[in-house]
């Protein structure tokens, strides 16, 4: 007779295909398929792609007369920084456009880096950080051409770049850097230097100061959405009334911890955000410490 199982275990993991189903492209062996799936490139953020310009526009711009009332959810020193780009012409268009561009600035740099001397095509180098996985299942990494080890022996790091931090220096991603994937200590000054150089020189996205970021343009994708349902009548708890951008935000120069709507008052080159789960351990092992504005009262 089977003895009953003795052992009880529930898995700590996600769930790989919340992002569109995962292709399978062979098989291996018996117990070794081989799947498609995406990608997030680590400490970087491009502009998006995906939105309905003319829709999200008119969403967009309902949000102006509301922050200008003072009552909306938003801290006065992050609405004084993104009023002038909400009041821009089709800030939403302006982005998607914007994010047109950037895929095509990375389809160029594919081209140019993963051909090899002879016409032949190099495969990816791929390395994830502390969190391999996302929420949505797509793999966390850094990106770069493979190269052999004999090429390895004669390129320097800056030579054998990642894709991520070849966007960051052609200004068509902003940094992104996400507690507590943060790049290696070899690697970080890089991106820093990078980004700060690009938005120095007004490469990219940062040719227009009015383009709204990556980040901010989620995170007014999600207070336009509020709104939407403060008009329908809904009466959400307060908590959820600022939930609609949630990232402390650290400045790597000065180490000092900004409130989730005090990012700006961080240079973009500089900012290291954490999520309000890690950032007691982010303080610890980092030594931040809180910002004026931070504990500032009233």
């Amino acid at each position: 007779m089977a003895g009953q199982l003795a052992i009880f275990w529930t898995p700590a993991g996600i769930t790989l295909d919340s992002l569109g189903t995962k292709q399978l492209v062979d098989v291996t062996d018996g117990d070794t398929p081989n799947i498609r799936m995406p990608i997030r490139m680590l400490s970087i953020d491009t502009p998006e792609t995906y939105p309905d310009g003319p829709r999200l526009d008119a969403a967009f711009a309902a949000l102006v007369p509301w922050i200008e009332s003072g009552t909306a959810p938003i801290d006065p020193v992050l609405a004084q920084a993104l009023l002038p780009k909400l009041r821009a012409p089709q800030p939403v268009s302006r982005h998607k456009a914007a994010g047109e561009r950037a895929k095509a600035a990375f389809l160029r740099l594919l081209e140019e880096r993963l051909v090899r001397p002879d016409g032949s095509r190099r495969a990816l180098f791929l390395r994830t950080a502390d969190t391999p996985f996302d929420k949505n299942g797509r793999l966390l990494a850094y990106v770069a051409p493979s190269y052999s080890r004999a090429e390895l022996e004669t390129l320097s790091r800056r030579e054998r770049a990642t894709f991520n931090l070849l966007l960051v220096e052609a200004g068509w991603a902003a940094p992104f850097v996400l507690y507590p994937s943060i790049p290696g200590e070899l690697d970080l000054p890089l991106l820093h230097a990078a980004a700060r150089g690009a938005i120095a020189e007004g490469r990219g996205i940062w040719a227009d100061p009015l383009l709204l970021l990556p980040y901010e343009f989620r995170a007014l994708e999600r207070l336009a959405q509020l709104r939407a349902r403060l008009e329908k009548g809904e009466k959400p708890p307060p908590a959820e009334l600022w939930s609609w951008t949630s990232r402390y935000c650290a400045d790597m120069t000065t180490r000092l911890l900004y409130r989730p709507q005090r990012y700006v008052e961080v240079a973009p080159e500089d900012r290291l955000f954490i999520w309000p789960e890690d950032v007691r351990e982010a303080v610890a092992r980092l030594g931040l410490s809180p910002a004026p504005s931070t504990v500032a009262i009233g």
